[in-house]
């Protein structure tokens, strides 16, 4: 993916477009304007070097913790809702495999009983 810009200063991203070039040799591109995912309320901080009192620097150490923090309860409660996801579905395939274990028990002693009868 190539991030360019124009003339005024406005970025846009160069991103696969899902429908083939006519030629089928080379990748079509769709141009989008980029996509922030930061929360509301979250200012993008000038370089590091464009600060200059402690005090600032300090700030955006906290900033920058405070951020990290969310993204990490974000990952966090994704991940659990996977693993909640996971076991759910490792608990159906339980169920059905219980189930069928049950038939084929039935089944092996209908089996048992007809190959006994025919052995007498």
């Amino acid at each position: 993916m190539a991030v360019t810009g124009d003339e005024t200063g406005k970025n846009f991203v160069l991103v696969p477009n899902n429908m083939s070039a006519s030629t089928g040799d080379m990748p079509a591109y769709q141009i989008r304007t980029p996509t922030t995912t930061l929360p509301q309320g979250v200012v993008m901080a000038a370089s590091p070097g464009a600060l200059h009192s402690p005090q600032q620097l300090a700030e955006e150490a906290t900033r920058k913790r405070e951020l990290r923090l969310m993204k990490n309860r974000e990952a966090a409660k994704e991940c659990r809702r996977r693993k909640k996801e996971y076991v759910q579905c490792l608990e159906s395939r339980v169920a059905a495999l219980e189930v069928q274990n049950k038939k084929l028990i039935e089944e092996l002693e209908i089996l048992k009983v007809i190959s006994s009868s025919k052995a007498d």
